[in-house]
C-alpha cells in the first residue's frame, strides 16, 4: 500500500506572545477567519483530498471500504487503527451488541424531552448517559478508557434515536436484538419490522461513508472539548450540538424537501434555473473541501436507484437525477454532488422521517468522533487560539447614576 505524501503545514500563522496586561496587538498579525486552511495538528485518522476527490480511512480508500467492508469492521478500523482479524471482529461485535441497552433513567429523559428536535434529544440523552456509564471512573481520559466509552456510545446512540421516534408517536420502544447487525438492529428498533438484507445493507454502507471526515466542525468541537480534559460524553455531546447546525449537517433533509418541492421530473431544470437565478443554492451540491466529486456520493447513487425501483417509487431518483444533470455546467467551478444528495432519498424510501436524517448522520459519525478524541488525548494540548482585538481602549468608566 502506497504511503500518503504528507501535506505541507500552512505557515501563514506565526506564534505570537500576547501579554494580557497590554492591548498592544502586533500589526502584522494575519487573521484567518474560520481557521480556513490552517493545520492545527497531525493525524492518522483520515485524509480528505479535496482536489482529487479522495477519502482515506487509516490508509484505506473509501471505495474499497464501501464495497467490501461492514460498519462494524470499519468502526474497528477507525478506533483501533487496523482491520480486524475474524476473532477481533467477533469480540468487537459482541461488545457493541452487549452495549445497546440504555438505562431506565435515560429513557425517562427521552420521554421528558420527546417534543424536542431529534438532535436535541440525542444530545441530551448522550449527556445523561455520562451519569450512568458503567466505567469505574467517568472522568477517565486515558486513550483506552475513552475508546471503550466511545464504543458504548456507538452502540447506545441508535437505541436513543429509535426509542425517541417511537415514544413521540405514542408507541412503546422496541428493544435491541443481539442477533442483528448494527445497521439492521437500528432499522428494526425504528420501524418494528426486520429489514431485508438490501435495506440493512444500505444503512450499513451509509454508516461506513459517514464514519469519519477529518477536522470538520463537529470533529473540531470534539477535539476542543477533549483538549480541556472533559470526559468523552462531553466531547461527543459537543460534536452532536455542532452537527445540528445546517451549515454542517442537515443537507440530506433539505435535499428531500427540495425534491418534494420540485414534485415532477419535468420541473427539475426550471427549478434549478429559478433558484440559481435568484441567488439561491441547490442543496446537496458543493463541499467546503471537495473541488472534485465527493467520493462517497457514487456509492449511494446506484443504491438509491435500485431501492426506488424495488419499492415501486422511482420518482425521487428520477427527479434528483434531472437536478444533477441541470447542475452539470457547474462542475467546471468545482461544484459537484455530495454524499447528502442521495442519502436523503434513500432515508425517505426506507420510510424514515425527515427530521431524523441528521441524527442518522450522527450515528455513523460517533466512531470517527471517538477516534478524534482519542487521537487528541494521545498527545493532548489545550486548543486555545487568539482573537485580534479591534475594539476601543482606555474607556473612562462612568458611574451608573451619571450615565
Amino acid at each position: 500500500m502506497a504511503l500518503l505524501t504528507p501535506l505541507p503545514f500552512v505557515t501563514r500563522v506565526s506564534a505570537i506572545e500576547f501579554d494580557a496586561r497590554s492591548l498592544n496587538m502586533p500589526d502584522e498579525v494575519e487573521v484567518i477567519r474560520g481557521l480556513r486552511g490552517v493545520y492545527f495538528d497531525t493525524t492518522s485518522a483520515s485524509f480528505v483530498d479535496g482536489e482529487q476527490g479522495r477519502l482515506i480511512y487509516r490508509g484505506y480508500n473509501i471505495h474499497d471500504l464501501a464495497e467490501n467492508s461492514t460498519a462494524e469492521e470499519t468502526f474497528y478500523l477507525l478506533m483501533y487503527g487496523q482491520l480486524p482479524t475474524t476473532s477481533e471482529l467477533a469480540a468487537f461485535d459482541k461488545k457493541l451488541k452487549g452495549s445497546r441497552e440504555i438505562p431506565d433513567e435515560v429513557i425517562s429523559v427521552i420521554r421528558l424531552v420527546q417534543n424536542a428536535h431529534p438532535m436535541d434529544v440525542l444530545r441530551t440523552a448522550i449527556s445523561a448517559l455520562a451519569g450512568t456509564d458503567p466505567s469505574a471512573d467517568i472522568t477517565d481520559m486515558s486513550v483506552e478508557g475513552s475508546r471503550d466509552k466511545g464504543i458504548r456510545l456507538t452502540a447506545q446512540a441508535p437505541t436513543i434515536v429509535a426509542y425517541h421516534h417511537r415514544i413521540r408517536q405514542g408507541l412503546e420502544p422496541i428493544g435491541p436484538r443481539a442477533d442483528l447487525s448494527h445497521a439492521a438492529n437500528f432499522l428494526h428498533m425504528l420501524t418494528g419490522t426486520e429489514p431485508t438484507e438490501d435495506e440493512s445493507g444500505l444503512m450499513d454502507t451509509d454508516f461506513v461513508l459517514h464514519a469519519e471526515h477529518g477536522a470538520n466542525a463537529s470533529a473540531f468541537s470534539a477535539r476542543v472539548t477533549a483538549g480541556t480534559q472533559a470526559d468523552v460524553h462531553a466531547a461527543i455531546t459537543a460534536a452532536i450540538a455542532t452537527l445540528k447546525g445546517p451549515s454542517h449537517g442537515g443537507a440530506a433533509e433539505e435535499v428531500m424537501k427540495m425534491a418534494m418541492e420540485i414534485g415532477e421530473e419535468s420541473a427539475a431544470e426550471k427549478y434549478v434555473s429559478d433558484v440559481l437565478g435568484s441567488g439561491g443554492r441547490i442543496m446537496g451540491f458543493g463541499h467546503r473541501v471537495y473541488k472534485a466529486e465527493d467520493p462517497r456520493a457514487r456509492h449511494l447513487r446506484a443504491r438509491c436507484q435500485k431501492l426506488g425501483e424495488e419499492r415501486g417509487d422511482p420518482k425521487w431518483f428520477r427527479i434528483l437525477s434531472r437536478v444533477a444533470e441541470a447542475m452539470e455546467p457547474y462542475k467546471a467551478r468545482g461544484i459537484h454532488v455530495n454524499v447528502d444528495f442521495w442519502a436523503g432519498s434513500i432515508y425517505h424510501l426506507l420510510g424514515l422521517p425527515e427530521d431524523i436524517f441528521v441524527s442518522i448522520f450522527a450515528l455513523g459519525r460517533i466512531p470517527g468522533w471517538t477516534l478524534q478524541v482519542t487521537e487528541q488525548l494521545d498527545n493532548n494540548i489545550l486548543i486555545r487560539p487568539l482573537l485580534k482585538y479591534e475594539g476601543p481602549e482606555d474607556m473612562e468608566y462612568v458611574p451608573i447614576h451619571q450615565r
